[in-house]
């Protein structure tokens, strides 16, 4: 019998990475671009996207971010948080192999006596998911109204039962995060100062456009590290001339929120 065991990041329940992706931000670090990230260490341009599109929102500081001219035109680099946590993911996960590689070698005594724990792991299909801090909660008869602050200091408003809110524990102060479906997002351009009914409006830059057959996937990064991605139609998408780097606001209902805390 032999013991293994890999190290993982969480922040407030949501994994922030563990091998796999401090790997891919060595990379970014090393090569200077996602493309050539992706590459050397074997995942698709699009998952490396995601990847650290998750951990910039979760880390509450952008982990990556863009280099702007230069002689190759720009590029892609760590922030100084960045190559902390890489520096520090090496030193633990080095502390960790030496532990489980002692502990390996008695496994023979420790079979019977160890049961192995596996907590449970929330699953969604939000696209967005944003952890953050309760900076003001409204409450009403049958609804309370919950303001989200998350990475950058941009807040996210929602909508949810009175029930729910007690449920859950919400309070100002408390830790909690929102998910936000990619297909309740809608991206909209020179709005100016039109007045809108839906509650929340993050404005940022288009940092990827990935067309479809009939739907297209736009990332829009937000001041502050943080990134919202949104599915609009393709017939859309070429009717807002969306390109990468054109200023952009994503609109979402507070009721298209959901509201969570941490396990």
């Amino acid at each position: 019998m032999e013991l293994q065991g890999n190290v993982w990041m969480t922040i407030d329940g949501q994994k922030l990475g563990g091998q796999d992706r401090v790997a891919l931000l060595a990379a970014v670090a090393s090569e200077g671009s996602i493309t050539a990230a992706a590459k050397a260490v074997g995942m698709s341009y699009k998952g490396a996207w995601d990847a650290i599109e998750a951990m910039n929102n979760l880390a509450g500081e952008p982990l990556v971010e863009r280099v702007a001219g230069g002689k190759g035109g720009g590029g892609t680099r760590l922030t100084g948080r960045g190559t902390q946590l890489v520096e520090n993911f090496r030193k633990i996960d080095a502390a960790h192999r030496e532990f489980v590689s002692h502990l390996s070698a008695q496994s023979h005594a420790l079979a019977d006596d160890f049961l192995l724990i596996q907590r449970m792991k929330m699953k969604t299909s939000a696209r967005n998911q944003f952890s953050g801090k309760v900076v003001a909660l409204k409450q009403g008869a049958v609804n309370d109204e919950v303001v989200l602050e998350i990475v950058g200091g941009q807040q996210i408003v929602a909508t949810i039962t009175r029930d729910s809110s007690d449920s859950l524990g919400l309070a100002v102060g408390v830790e909690a995060f929102a998910l936000i479906k990619a297909s309740s997002i809608i991206v909209a351009t020179e709005l100016g100062d039109v007045k809108l009914s839906a509650r929340n409006r993050l404005s940022g830059k288009v940092s990827r456009v990935l067309p479809g057959a009939v739907n297209t996937e736009v990332s829009i990064e937000l001041p502050g590290g943080g990134a919202i991605a949104a599915i609009v139609t393709r017939d859309s998408g070429e009717a807002l001339a969306l390109e990468v780097g054109a200023e952009v606001s994503a609109i979402f209902k507070a009721s298209s929120v959901i509201i969570g805390t941490p396990a």
